[in-house]
């Protein structure tokens, strides 16, 4: 059997699988300033998957580490499979008060995302939970599943006042276990029926399904769409976001969201710079002749473990851009991996941060993308009956 060696670290759960890694930016023979870089999992253990190894959350005090004991015991570990828990949480609606984003107020059916987008900036929320943000943000996933209830229960208290909830700003509401489980669709069912504003992001052309519902909604100005396509190139796109629709299939679906008279976006997130700035016009492009009118994009963000999980990525698939990547990320982060400043923390600073702004400007311009923006309503919103409540007379 595998041995196991418990210390305390921040990193652990990894398997021992590969040689030590020197990062590039090191002098050669120095000792690795990136330890996680020589820990991956086993490709055949995380096939499908994004994230390259299982390092345990910040707040951890304990890790263990797998190492072969010369049994060849590591080879007998099964794969990573996607499990689902319950999510028993009392109440649904989140509450923010960033001053750089256009909502106050957001819905996540699930915790964790098995899409497994290797730069989600949602992956250190998993340590809140205990569990990694590497693998297990994309395989130990919690559901919702009375999230339209608790929704309705909020919607409905005396102090309740409705401003437009954004879906799918921390993981996707429409993740492959939604095809089951349909506790988005649920959820919409309860905002069409309140006549209360949504606004969603997704990377899943699973959205298709509630055109129904949001058709319906849009025609009230009650509902918008916004659709991340990160990248045109297949193989960047399986390798980054390996259980996210191909892009095609994301054109198509802003495409089908379009026809049906629901305001759509594209999303051009993350920027990587060296990566897949180059495709910005294309995407902008592609999504004007689907159908969209409005757009916007996102610099990649590396905030606490994705940093390093981003990094090992990069080593694992691009190694020859790895130096370049981040010599241009802290060009536009004013020489740090990542810069939490309200205000820059999605467009970056500097030349390279601003040449990315002003090209994708052009394009939307010439492509007349951005001439109008959505803007949902409240006057629609009819506030829910609480159980025992009596009904007007009038």
């Amino acid at each position: 059997m595998a041995c196991y060696i418990a210390f305390m670290s921040r990193a652990s759960s990894h398997a021992l699988r590969h040689p030590p890694v020197t990062a590039p930016s090191e002098p050669a023979g120095a000792p690795s300033a990136f330890p996680e870089l020589a820990v991956a999992i086993d490709c055949e253990r995380r096939r499908g998957r994004g994230a390259q190894s299982n390092a345990s959350g910040r707040y951890e005090a304990e890790a263990r580490i797998a190492f072969d004991d010369g049994w060849q015991s590591l080879d007998e570990l099964p794969p990573f499979k996607t499990t689902v828990s319950v999510d028993a949480s009392r109440k649904v609606i989140t509450r923010n008060d960033s001053p750089d984003i256009g909502f106050d107020r957001s819905i996540n059916p699930y915790r964790g995302c098995e899409h497994g987008c290797v730069y989600c900036f949602a992956r250190p929320t998993h340590a809140y939970l205990g569990l990694s943000p590497g693998l297990d943000f994309e395989t130990n996933l919690y559901a919702k599943p009375d999230a339209p209830a608790l929704l309705e229960k909020e919607l409905a208290a005396p102090g309740y006042e409705p401003r437009m909830i954004a879906i799918g700003t921390n993981t996707d509401p429409y993740q492959p276990i939604e095809r089951e489980r349909k506790i988005m669709r649920g959820i919409l069912e309860v905002l069409e029926r309140t006549g209360h504003p949504v606004g969603i992001v997704t990377k899943s052309a699973l959205v298709v399904r509630d055109i129904d519902i949001l058709s319906r909604m849009a025609k009230r100005n009650l509902a918008k769409v916004a659709i991340s396509v990160t990248t045109l190139d297949p193989r960047l796109a399986r390798t980054m976001e390996p259980r996210a629709a191909t892009p095609p299939k994301r054109l198509e679906a802003l495409r089908q969201l379009a026809d049906a008279g629901i305001p759509t976006t594209v999303m051009v997130a993350p920027v990587i710079p060296a990566l897949n700035d180059s495709e910005i016009e294309r995407i902008l492009d592609a999504a004007a002749h689907a159908g969209v009118k409005e757009a916007a994009y996102v610099l990649l963000r590396l905030p606490l473990e994705v940093r390093d999980l981003f990094r090992e990525w990069l080593m694992a698939n691009y190694p020859d851009r790895y130096r370049h990547v981040f010599t241009l990320i802290r060009d536009m982060r004013g020489g740090r991996d990542y810069d939490s400043q309200w205000g820059t923390r999605m467009k970056g600073t500097g030349p390279m941060a601003w040449t990315i702004g002003r090209r994708f400007e052009i394009a939307c311009d010439k492509l007349g993308l951005n001439r109008r923006r959505t803007r949902l309503t409240t006057d629609h919103f009819a506030r829910p009956k609480r159980n025992g409540e009596q009904l007007s007379l009038f």
